[in-house]
């Protein structure tokens, strides 16, 4: 949807478009691995801390002895052992620097609460014990944040998109690492299925846009929002040329998407150009759907 909106804004070159679409893909696992890179590094300021107050030059007793079990936790060295978390900072290469002010902060917010203290003040290492940890970093320390929030605002514009999807992606992971592989965020088949809607809508839409001209009768197409067009050329390319999509979710789709993305009238606009484009289709016996059934495991 956004890469064709660009198409449309004269934004992006169709030549382009699956580069577009690839950087747009890309966004997801970018953020995700953002948010573990942040979560990593205040946990790891526990050591970085301890130095520097051990450094100072009338430097306390307590200053010499502070606690960085933290900067030792077990799941934390887990997360940054994981091959797919390497692989995932390599690619991005955050840069440290923008953000340790934003890290040191949120430690500095981490060192006061009371659930820190209990956790330091364990003098053995219980699993449950790290885990929640990392987890009470993320959902009570870097998530409530507003300064935190609005520079992940400021540097990943799908936040607002994806927040729901990687706080619970982040929930999972925290449980066990090595159950996501970040090379296959977004899981590949949705990304060739948005690649083959995509190129489709691209080539199809002069006959595509034709049938939704036909159905639009006392309405003007070029006073129609930009989005809903989008939104109907995608659904009438799912009803023709992805035979095993049911038409009710590909109406379903596009009318949530209407109702969250365009105009407060789009939902139910784009639901009755669908709806009828879809019974148009039927009757010229133009729609063939084939039923999907999953495989069958081995016996």
């Amino acid at each position: 949807m956004q890469v064709l909106y660009q198409l449309e804004s004269n934004e992006a070159n169709s030549i382009n478009t699956g580069k577009i679409l690839e950087n747009s893909l890309d966004q997801t696992p970018r953020l995700f691995t953002y948010l573990i890179y942040i979560l990593t590094e205040v946990a790891r300021y526990a050591e970085k801390n301890a130095n520097i107050k051990a450094s100072k030059h009338l430097a306390t007793e307590a200053d010499k002895n502070i606690n960085t079990k933290l900067a030792a936790n077990d799941l934390l060295w887990k997360i940054l052992e994981n091959h797919s978390y390497i692989q995932a900072s390599n690619k991005y290469k955050f840069n440290l620097e923008a953000t340790e002010e934003t890290v040191r902060n949120m430690f500095q917010q981490l060192i006061v609460t009371e659930t820190y203290q209990q956790y330091i003040k364990q003098q053995h290492r219980d699993p449950k014990a790290e885990k929640d940890i990392l987890s009470f970093i993320f959902s009570d320390v870097m998530l409530p944040d507003e300064n935190f929030i609005a520079h992940i605002e400021e540097h990943f514009t799908n936040w607002d998109d994806d927040a729901e999807m990687v706080i619970a992606l982040m929930t999972s992971f925290l449980q066990k690492p090595s159950s996501l592989n970040l090379q296959q965020m977004p899981d590949p088949e949705k990304k060739t299925f948005a690649k083959e809607l995509l190129q489709t809508v691209v080539d199809k839409k002069k006959y595509v846009t034709e049938l939704i001209k036909a159905r639009l009768k006392n309405w003007d197409p070029d006073r129609i929002a930009v989005l809903d067009m989008i939104f109907m050329q995608m659904g009438v390319c799912e009803f023709l040329y992805f035979p095993t999509i049911p038409p009710k979710v590909t109406i379903n789709e596009y009318i949530d998407l209407a109702k969250e993305y365009s105009t407060a009238q789009s939902g139910h606009f784009v639901n009755g150009i669908l709806d009828g484009i879809h019974k148009d289709l039927l009757t010229q016996n133009k729609i063939h759907k084939t039923e999907f059934k999953p495989k069958k495991a081995n016996t």
